[in-house]
């Protein structure tokens, strides 16, 4: 999973997998769900990131997985 935040467009792009999206889904206003083509979830693109979500701090707990971070 990688999260993408554009600061010239203000998106965020959580890419869930590897997979192509062959559909895209509006879910709300400026919240968009891309699928793949067995219809499984592969991104969110999230318009106006930082009127919606909370980009300052990223908690992440759990995880069974190594943790990357490539600086901006």
């Amino acid at each position: 999973m990688k999260l993408n935040y554009h600061p010239e467009t203000d998106s965020l792009y959580i890419d869930l997998s590897d997979e192509p999206s062959v559909e895209t889904r509006e879910i709300s206003e400026g919240v968009m769900l891309d699928y793949d083509a067995k219809g499984n979830l592969v991104g969110i693109d999230i318009d106006n990131a930082s009127n919606k979500v909370q980009l300052k701090n990223l908690i992440l707990s759990g995880l069974p997985s190594k943790v990357e971070t490539i600086a901006a």
